[in-house]
């Protein structure tokens, strides 16, 4: 990738098995059960899930209830107590989990002189934290709705998934005036794959099963990764 700055562009990266391993509301969960607000009936119901993403992907999991179970958890929270907790689990849990390789991507992106946003379905705020603790441009996540500035459990405009973040990714370029064709996309899913149709420059990350045969057929560049990349990387901050 060039480091010379090129015409004006974004790169959109998912962030569940994209950017770190796992799902980020599974890591929500655990500060929240630490914090009290959840139960460990409800953590260990997490925890199964979390344990079956990381073996099939989304493929085998039922994400939807996984993400509206995650957004009950903050009901009757407020704002500053989220992001709090999205700041804790990134120093706890986040940062461990984080595949270095796609974040190096995301760095190039930003040192060629790109805007580099987090497109994903966990909630705006804590997608806020993440995008700001790796010094990324910002990111687009669910909107919950408050009152008060307080968690109503409801949504505003449904969970940024599948052709929501399509919507949203074209929203953000037209907006800033940016030819989608200039532009990246990274992503594990084949949920995303009306995302990474939306742009000149998709790639494919750990795909799942479906979004392998479809990034093959159409040449899309994919990149693997594996644990023992992000064991070693944190071996070598240790020294």
């Amino acid at each position: 990738m060039s480091d010379e700055s090129g015409p004006r562009a974004i790169a959109f990266f998912d962030v569940d098995n994209t950017l770190l391993r796992g799902a980020s509301l599974y890591h929500l969960g655990v500060g929240a059960w630490r914090m009290r607000f959840i139960s460990l009936a409800d953590i260990l119901a997490f925890g199964w899930n979390q344990t079956r993403f990381l073996a099939v992907g989304e493929d085998g999991v039922n994400i939807a209830r996984l993400r509206m179970r995650a957004m009950d958890i903050i009901t009757g929270h407020t704002r500053d107590e989220l992001v709090g907790l999205s700041h804790d689990i990134f120093d706890s849990r986040l940062i461990h989990r984080l595949w270095p390789e796609t974040v190096a991507v995301a760095h190039a992106h930003l040192k060629a002189g790109r805007e580099v946003w987090l497109v994903t379905a966990t909630a705006q705020e804590v997608a806020d934290v993440i995008a700001e603790r790796l010094d990324l441009t910002g990111a687009l996540g669910t909107k919950l709705a408050t009152v008060d500035g307080i968690f109503t459990g409801q949504l505003v405009d449904g969970i940024c998934h599948g052709s929501r973040k399509a919507v949203v990714a074209r929203g953000l370029a037209e907006d800033r005036g940016i030819d989608l064709a200039l532009c990246w996309a990274y992503s594990d899913s084949h949920n995303d794959i009306p995302l990474l149709e939306l742009v000149g420059n998709p790639v494919a990350v750990n795909p799942d099963t479906t979004l392998r045969r479809y990034a093959l057929a159409r040449g899309w560049p994919i990149m693997h990764m594996k644990i023992a990349q992000i064991k070693a990387a944190h071996a070598s901050k240790k020294r």
